[in-house]
Formats: C-alpha cells, sequence, structure tokens
C-alpha cells in the first residue's frame, strides 16, 4: 500500500508535482514500536521522562503527541509531520475597550489558522480566563483532524479571548467582540475563516460578530456560523455538539452490545454540551447518575432528575448551585465514581497521571477537547479502557455548521428534522468508518480517528501541491 509514489513522497516529504492516492487508511509497520518516534521526538522537550508524568505539559504538547502515535503508525517522514503540524498563520489582536465604570481595559485575542487544504479554516471562539496562544494552537489542529474525520470540506482555525465572560456586563462583552473583529475581519470570511462558538460564546456573540464583519464586508451570513435562527442560524445548531456525544455514545454502546437502561452515566460538565448531551441520554433511557458544573457535582446512584435539573439551570441563569435534589460530591469525585460511562464535557486535562489510577469507568467519551492527557490515554489503554476520542465525539457541532454554512451560501433553510437527520447520517458514517479501521487495524478509537483525518488532510494536500 505505503509504494504509490504519491505516498512514498508524503513520507520523503517531496510533494512538487506528484498525483495520487494518500491512504486514509495505513499500513502499520509492526517492525516499529508505535511511540518510539514520539519519545525520541519529546526527549529534548522532556529530558530523563517516559510517556507516563511528563512535566509541565501543554495543550499543543498533547495534540503532537497524539498525531505523532498515529503518524508513527502511517510512517510519516519529520518534513511531511511539520508540514501537517505548522500553523498557516497566528493572530494576536490588542483589544481595549471602555468598560462601563469608565475605566479601559486589555484584553488579548487570539486567532489562529492551522490548515486549509480542505477548505477554509474552521473553529470556534471561546472566552476564557486560561485562554492562550499554546491552547489556541492545539484546538486549531484538533479542528484540522476533526473536520476530516466527518469529513466535511473545511481546514482547522481556532481562536479565544483571556477573558472570564461572567465578570463583565452584556455590553463590555460586545464591545471586546467587536474591536476584536475590528482587528481580524480581513482574514476571516465565508471562503476564508468561519468563526463559530465556543466556550463562554454563543449565538448572541455570532450575531455581533456578523454584524461587524458585514460593516467591512457587506452581507455576508456565512462568515460565521452558530447565529441566533433569526439572523440566517441553523435551527437544532445550538444543541449538535451534545446531540452528537449522544449519538456516538449510543452507536458506542450498541456496537458492545450493552443495555442502554442498564448504563449509569457520569457527564462532567453541564453547559451546552453537557446538558445537551443529558438530555439525549436520558431520553434514550441511559441512567445519568452524576453531573457537575463549576458549583461542583451532584451525584444520586439511583439516577438523576434529568427533566428537574434541566428545568433549574433555565430559572437558575445556567447554573446549578443551590440545587438540594442529590447528594453534593466535588468535579474531582465525580471523575472517579464507579460508573458504567465517563464523560468529560468541561476543560481540558482533566485526567492525568496523577489521577488516572483512581479513574473506574471502563469506557470514557471525551465530549470535551483534550480532557485526557496522553501520559493518562496510555495507562486507561493498557488497562482496556475504551476511549472515544473528541476529534470524533464532539464533531456534531462543526458538522452542523457545515449545515449552516451552506445553508446561507444557497440562502435556503433546513427545517430541524431534516439537520437531524442529516446529522445522524453523517456521524454514524465516521463512527462506522472510525470502528472498522480501528478493528482492522487493531489500534485505539484515537489512533485510528487520527489515522483518517491524517490521511484526508495529507491527500488534500499532495494533491494541491506546494507552489
Amino acid at each position: 500500500m505505503w509504494d504509490n509514489p504519491c505516498v512514498l513522497a508524503i513520507k520523503q516529504g517531496k510533494l512538487g508535482g506528484i498525483l495520487g492516492g494518500f491512504h486514509e487508511v495505513a499500513s502499520a509497520r509492526q517492525k516499529t514500536p508505535p511511540d518510539s518516534g514520539l519519545r525520541n521526538r519529546y526527549a529534548f522537550t522532556y529530558p530523563n521522562s517516559s510517556l507516563k508524568g511528563l512535566p509541565h505539559m501543554k495543550a499543543i504538547d498533547a495534540t503532537q503527541l497524539y498525531f505523532d502515535r498515529a503518524a508513527d503508525r502511517m510512517d510519516l517522514s519529520g518534513n511531511m509531520r511539520r508540514l501537517l503540524l505548522t500553523p498557516k498563520r497566528e493572530v494576536t489582536v490588542e483589544i481595549a475597550v471602555e468598560l462601563d465604570n469608565g475605566e479601559i481595559g486589555i484584553f488579548q485575542g487570539f486567532r489562529v489558522q492551522h490548515d486549509n487544504a480542505r477548505g477554509p479554516f474552521k473553529g470556534g471562539l471561546r472566552y476564557h480566563p486560561e485562554v492562550d496562544l499554546d491552547e489556541v494552537r492545539s484546538l486549531a489542529a484538533l479542528m484540522t483532524w476533526k473536520t476530516a474525520v466527518v469529513n466535511v470540506p473545511y481546514g482547522g482555525a481556532k481562536g479565544g479571548i483571556g477573558i472570564n465572560p461572567r465578570n463583565h456586563s452584556s455590553r463590555e462583552l460586545e464591545r471586546i467582540t467587536r474591536k476584536f473583529v475590528d482587528g481580524i475581519h480581513d482574514t476571516i470570511g465565508p471562503d476564508r475563516d468561519i468563526p463559530a462558538p465556543d466556550m463562554g460564546t454563543n449565538a448572541e456573540v455570532m450575531a455581533w460578530i456578523t454584524n461587524q464583519y458585514e460593516k467591512y464586508h457587506g452581507f455576508s451570513p456565512a462568515c460565521v456560523t452558530g447565529k441566533p435562527v433569526e439572523l440566517f442560524g441553523l435551527p437544532g445548531r445550538e444543541e449538535a455538539t451534545g446531540r452528537g456525544v449522544g449519538i456516538f455514545t449510543v452507536k458506542l454502546m450498541q456496537r458492545l452490545g450493552r443495555k442502554l437502561n442498564q448504563t449509569r452515566v457520569a457527564i462532567q460538565g453541564f453547559g451546552n454540551v453537557g446538558t445537551h448531551t443529558s438530555k439525549f441520554l436520558a431520553d434514550a433511557e441511559m441512567k445519568i447518575v452524576a453531573v457537575s458544573d463549576v458549583s461542583g457535582g451532584y451525584y444520586n446512584p439511583d439516577g438523576l432528575k434529568m427533566a428537574e435539573m434541566l428545568h433549574y439551570i433555565v430559572e437558575h441563569k445556567g447554573s446549578l448551585a443551590g440545587y438540594n435534589n442529590a447528594q453534593r460530591i466535588t468535579n474531582a469525585e465525580l471523575l472517579e465514581l464507579e460508573c458504567d460511562l465517563l464523560i468529560p464535557a468541561a476543560l481540558g486535562g482533566v485526567i492525568t497521571s496523577e489521577n488516572v489510577d483512581r479513574i473506574k469507568a471502563p469506557i470514557i467519551v471525551e465530549a470535551a477537547n483534550g480532557p485526557i492527557w496522553p501520559d493518562a490515554d496510555r495507562v486507561l489503554e493498557d488497562r482496556g479502557v475504551l476511549i472515544l476520542p473528541d476529534i470524533l465525539a464532539n464533531a456534531g457541532g462543526v458538522t452542523a455548521s457545515y449545515f449552516e454554512w451552506v445553508q446561507n451560501r444557497q440562502h435556503y433553510q433546513w427545517g430541524l428534522n431534516r439537520v437531524r437527520q442529516e446529522l445522524d447520517r453523517v456521524l454514524s458514517e465516521s463512527f462506522e468508518r472510525v470502528w472498522e479501521l480501528g478493528k482492522e487495524k487493531k489500534v485505539s478509537l484515537r489512533t485510528a480517528a487520527y489515522i483518517i483525518g491524517i490521511g484526508r488532510v495529507g491527500r488534500a494536500t499532495v494533491l494541491g501541491g506546494i507552489a
């Protein structure tokens, strides 16, 4: 399989003028230990360390380690790895705005455009105090592989502003958002880079971005996705990521032959993704025994009253604080509960070498981006824990964003039923492809997903050539 001229060119880092098929499924070279190249690559960054307990790891390091596991299986050359990993563009914007109290607030915003070999850059915009350039780089790379795994015609990008939106009024957030758009409007757009909601942002923020962008470029509803339905948004876009996690979870349980009504689920994170995931799984008769948000965890071994909790957060500005119809636990304790399925749906890096030995769930679905560090991932894999990786598990959002973008370009809107049907079709096909590759090549679902994503991006890179 690797004798194809195009594939050999990719392995050797020679792209000019060679056309052919870059195979999605790479033959594993059994003589090469899967992580030998990975350890060598990071020997300088992490001196005297093995995979377990890598000190001071950043999000971008974790993303590259996962990439290298798949690249080692595919026997990609160093040149090709650097080409596929290096971002096309990184933009840093200073945002100075007047706050409600008359003071001047100074914030930093980022937009990293990682790869556009398969289509326009695509990725969310998050508002969170821990946002930095390394995190945005990591998430942009994840978007490249994610869009490729579900085979939507996008590349990968990500953006963020280092603020806590809870500490700012709506008027302040609008001014910050518009000032950020002023700094990046000439690098985004329907055919260049299409932002979308992420942690700390929502449809309202996307409406502000659209309005500000159109001041420079005229009517252009396809410049962002995740907009309000009234402003050319997509019915079902808000639920899409969580619904996608639910679809993948049900597919996984069916493949494993498990009965849904006998499956105990713990969900860390009760924001947009966590709430829609819990609703979907509760409707599928799975038993949600624990959920958590910033106020802490809520546990009932007999199953939480999800309808009551979902109603509670609507009445209390999206927070579970004060809910007393469940046993209180910490977020850390939730991760270590006895359950059949754990779904981290909040921040990344919550399962590390420090707590991995206390993780009891035999199945983990990564609704969040990067919730498991590579050192912990290896331990869990060796223990036989089945992990559905983030680049597949939370791809429902970007898939629905693609539907919205297509409709904006055609000026024609689908109904909710069609959106859900198409989402189910695309995600189901993607799941089956990853599952079958993992089974065929005897690799983890994460490595299988990366092999597919890298293969598609690599093939597009070769076909397009480098001038």
